[in-house]
């Protein structure tokens, strides 16, 4: 099979709840082999997506394959196509580790015959080989998060849906289980992936932004970070932030403005023309400025530049 292949074909998919449009007419692809990102802050649509595609729930309008079969017409040939693991990773607490394993077998169908491999396989890659005995409330949010990704697979499927995976796991954990995603995509699996975490954005070869409902971008970190922001980034350091930032909105060549942490970013036009402009126009005010530097957009740059350039737009709601 070709590497791109489509494995998720989303057309014109819709969902509404009542008069709320979670879903608002999205459209993408996700590729076989690939790391396919949803990012978008929470409430964004990314879960009611996921949810759709995994045949979990219906949609009010569009269409959605996964696999080559329509999530809305054959749900249940659907989730034998996948595997699925959400935030809550949805493990029992009062099994043991060896237990919530062969209890996911038995939902997902493993034969009999290769059910000692695909134990030990799971085990292996979960890091968890020694502790099949261990109580899984025992186990740290990071040992359980693995121990979910290995029951969420243990059939061996082409497609694996991953919502919102790393919430509320430290970065080491965080880091360790996108190995082990890499890892998975190397052996020509899909994987598609739900986060909030624009930094995790990084590690996906293609990403959706989505925000209220709407795709606001997609393409390749570099392709979004090279062609979405409409201008030239700046990092600014002063004290205090709040006077900062609006003196950064009236100064002049900002064409918008907002806190990064403990600094704020600016997007110009022209980097390093309005350098001495906007120094000039922090320091009338009487604030401390500290570094004033052009630097490389980040994904969350991109974002926030999106979705403010849609809530300017007219007729546009809050």
């Amino acid at each position: 099979m070709s590497g791109s292949e489509a494995s998720v074909v989303v057309e014109d998919l819709t969902k509404r709840f009542g008069t709320f449009v979670a879903v608002d007419s999205i459209s993408f692809q996700a590729h076989r082999g690939e790391i396919f990102g949803f990012l978008g802050p929470n409430g964004a649509g990314k879960s009611t997506t996921i949810r759709i595609l995994c045949g979990l729930l219906l949609p009010s309008s569009g269409q959605a394959r996964v696999a080559g079969v329509d999530v809305a017409r054959e749900p249940e040939l659907v989730r034998q196509q996948i595997g699925y693991m959400s935030q809550k990773f949805s493990l029992y607490n009062d099994l043991k580790v060896i237990e919530n394993l062969r209890f996911f077998a038995g939902l997902y169908s493993v034969p009999a015959k290769v059910l000692p491999e695909r134990l030990a396989w799971a085990l292996h890659m979960a890091g968890l080989e020694g502790r099949e005995q261990t109580p899984t409330r025992d186990l740290a949010v990071g040992w359980k998060q693995r121990l979910a990704l290995g029951c969420a697979v243990l059939h061996r499927p082409p497609i694996v849906f991953l919502d919102e995976p790393t919430s509320g796991v430290d970065p080491v954990s965080r880091r360790k289980f996108w190995e082990l995603i890499q890892q998975m995509v190397s052996e020509g699996i899909t994987v598609f992936v739900t986060t909030h975490y624009m930094d995790e954005a990084e590690y996906c070869n293609r990403l959706v932004l989505i925000d209220r409902g709407r795709i606001v971008a997609m393409g390749t970190p570099t392709e979004l970070k090279t062609r979405s922001l409409k201008g030239q980034l700046l990092l600014v350091e002063c004290e205090p932030l709040g006077p900062g930032l609006e003196a950064l909105h009236e100064a002049p060549g900002v064409l918008d403005a907002a806190v990064f942490g403990s600094s704020l970013h600016a997007t110009v036009a022209d980097a390093q023309g309005a350098m001495p402009g906007i120094r000039a126009a922090l320091e009338a005010r009487g604030l401390k400025v500290g570094r004033l530097e052009q630097i490389p957009p980040s994904l969350e740059d991109v974002f926030v530049n999106l979705t403010a350039a849609r809530d300017s737009k007219p007729g546009r709601a809050a």
